[in-house]
């Protein structure tokens, strides 16, 4: 075993890295129940495969698409995943991560719709006239890491990682009542684009996902659980009376920070799913029909979020095998499907095992551990993941992603991101302007 690589020539050598950790990742030879169909209401998708919401920083300044934007979702609709999930898109303009990032209004609406008509036309093009994409928009607001730099409340370490001074002003209550309306029209406008599900993204600390573990802001949407829930369950309540979308939510079950600032989380920064746990039951008794696992954030623990060999040049070496990370992702959704039975929730955590994450997909699923299964950095290296399983019954893995982290570093650094590895001729370049950078602050 080599301590931070995959170095697998044979299924059989992950299975024994496996047992010789003791963790718990089934492998199953058999993938076909990864051609099944799921049902979401009265939808069906067409297969397990999801990809999973990844940012190219790469829209206008406007908000609207650009070219390149509008080129990775067509080769995601040329891929044949059943569900598609599309990245943040900023509910108002203080919630925009970057310039750079997407931002639904009424201005950019019509371009975003022809974004969504665009992979419709390319998916039944390329997969056949009964093929639809389930696709999901994932509504954001930034909070402390978006350009101006929102928060709820303080906290050395996430203030830290964002760049926050001690003289910054929590957003006030009322702020965040109107935050809610925001999501309100935002949803209405999805719906007008053509989306089937909205996501209120809740994860990686972002402003919802910081609402979580609010622990110590005051007034009524911090302290006690159902202040700290009250956000996000006004968001979904609204939209489920306005708006006849379906609803979803990105969620993290652990942010590996210490209460009380962390969620899903106890004094010493161990795994508490109590608490998310709860959440689930009550997301799904107010009508959402997808949860889509994750955890930590990338901006502090990044292993935690996506399990990867090289941290690129962001400077953060993972402090345990990989494989560590991945069986803790599979038991954070784990835990949220035996909580939410008729929830479909996506499974995360599988690029980092290539050409073998089918046969661990495949178990999860027969052991009812998740419903769909999400690749996030894979689908930028390689967006035919899906279509190749489907007619081959295996990844390539020359195509597959190897998880050198400069597609993140490329985010991070607020360029647009994609996979520099496989996809050369366009994120080539780009990474070789930011080297050029870093020369000049050195």
């Amino acid at each position: 075993m080599k301590k931070n690589k995959f170095n697998y020539k044979k299924l059989e050598e992950l299975k024994k890295d496996i047992e010789i950790m003791n963790l718990n990742i089934p492998i199953d030879e058999d993938i076909n129940i990864l051609m099944e169909e799921v049902k979401v209401g009265d939808k069906v998708i067409p297969n397990r495969f999801v990809i999973h919401p990844m940012e190219g920083a790469d829209g206008n300044s406007d908000g609207t698409p650009s070219e390149l934007t509008q080129r990775r979702y067509i080769r995601y609709a040329e891929g044949g995943a059943g569900l598609i999930w599309f990245e943040a898109i900023a509910v108002n303009e203080s919630g925009r991560a970057n310039k750079l990032q997407l931002y639904l209004n009424e201005d950019t609406v019509d371009s975003i719709k022809e974004m969504v008509d665009m992979v419709r036309e390319r998916a039944h093009k390329v997969m056949g006239e009964d093929f639809s994409p389930y696709l999901v928009i994932q509504l954001t607001h930034s909070g402390r890491f978006g350009e101006k730099r929102n928060i709820l409340f303080h906290h050395d370490l996430a203030d830290n990682a964002a760049g926050i001074s001690q003289d910054k002003e929590p957003m006030t209550d009322e702020e965040l009542e109107e935050l809610e309306n925001d999501y309100l029209k935002a949803a209405k406008l999805a719906k007008k684009a053509g989306f089937d599900a909205v996501d209120i993204k809740s994860c990686h600390r972002y402003l919802l996902s910081e609402n979580l573990a609010a622990h110590t802001r005051e007034g009524k949407y911090g302290g006690s659980y159902d202040n700290r829930t009250r956000l996000l369950k006004n968001v979904i309540k609204k939209i489920n009376e306005e708006v006849d979308i379906d609803l979803s939510v990105r969620m993290n079950i652990y942010d590996s920070i210490p209460y009380p600032y962390g969620w899903g989380t106890d004094k010493d920064g161990n795994e508490d799913h109590s608490e998310p746990r709860r959440l689930a039951r009550e997301l799904e008794d107010l009508g959402v029909k997808l949860i889509n696992i994750s955890a930590a954030t990338p901006y502090i623990y990044p292993h935690i979020t996506r399990p990867y060999d090289l941290p690129g040049n962001l400077g953060y070496e993972a402090p345990a095998h990989p494989l560590i990370g991945v069986d803790r992702l599979l038991r954070l959704a784990k835990a949220i499907q035996e909580e939410a039975k008729e929830v479909v929730v996506v499974g995360t955590g599988y690029t980092w095992l290539r050409q073998y994450a089918p046969h661990v997909a495949a178990a999860v699923i027969k052991n009812q551990w998740a419903t769909m299964i999400g690749f996030g950095r894979q689908a930028f290296s390689y967006p035919d993941f899906a279509k190749d399983i489907i007619e081959n019954k295996e990844m390539d893995p020359r195509k597959v992603c190897i998880t050198c982290s400069k597609c993140a570093e490329l985010k991070a650094k607020k360029k647009h991101s994609g996979c520099v590895v496989r996809d050369s001729k366009v994120y080539v370049p780009i990474y070789k302007e930011l080297l050029e950078e870093y020369k000049k602050n050195d």
